[in-house]
């Protein structure tokens, strides 16, 4: 409800690394939402129950379950890997299993869009170079500050996002062929730009 009071309409696709409760209330407020799990924190959690000289031969193993094109292959490689090292790592497999339904939406769409969501690196990147640029002040006298603080410092991280998303144009394509109600959504905002243009408002010098 806090996102909705800040303005956001509508959530296509959440990619979340499982904190507890956020499914939950992501769908209570946004039900049309397609949830995702950071596949980065699946690899992540499983590889902390393997053992260092295993860790290579295992993340190769993992990867042949999320790059597969469909979910019945996913599924099938699931299965492979988990009887290939439940014998050394009998726990390593079970978050897999545990949260397949959240795990599983990836796989209704390409590879070229699902390297625009499979992982939250982005905004954990964000959070770390919030506390990078505040580590010389870690006290603050109240939340005021604290904000103050932060809104200088993401003008100065969003300067280094200048890489565009590899084949963008692709991926809103099939976003709004699979998603129609973002389509939808911009084509009506275009509508109303067109109707209150002004000349030489939106013109480019």
């Amino acid at each position: 409800n806090s996102l909705k009071k800040r303005g956001i309409k509508d959530i296509l696709i959440l990619c979340s690394g499982g904190l507890t409760g956020i499914k939950e209330a992501i769908t209570a407020a946004f039900p049309s939402t397609e949830q995702q799990r950071c596949i980065v924190h699946m690899v992540r959690s499983t590889l902390k129950y393997v053992a260092n000289k295993d860790v290579k031969a295992f993340a190769k193993d993992l990867k042949t379950i999320y790059t597969v094109p469909d979910e019945e292959t996913a599924s099938n490689h699931l299965k492979t890997v988990t009887e290939k090292w439940e014998g050394q790592y009998p726990n390593a497999m079970n978050r897999w299993h545990d949260n397949w339904d959240a795990v599983s939406p990836i796989f209704k769409f390409s590879k070229d869009v699902r390297t625009a969501f499979y992982t939250t690196n982005a905004i954990e990147s964000l959070n770390s170079s919030c506390r990078r640029l505040n580590r010389q002040r870690s006290v603050f006298p109240g939340s005021q500050a604290l904000l103050k603080a932060l809104y200088p410092a993401t003008f100065e991280v969003v300067k280094k996002w200048t890489v565009p998303i590899r084949n963008w144009g692709k991926i809103r394509g099939e976003l709004a062929v699979m998603l129609p109600r973002e389509d939808a959504r911009v084509t009506k905002k275009r509508r109303n730009a067109k109707s209150k243009y002004t000349p030489g408002l939106y013109e480019r010098s």
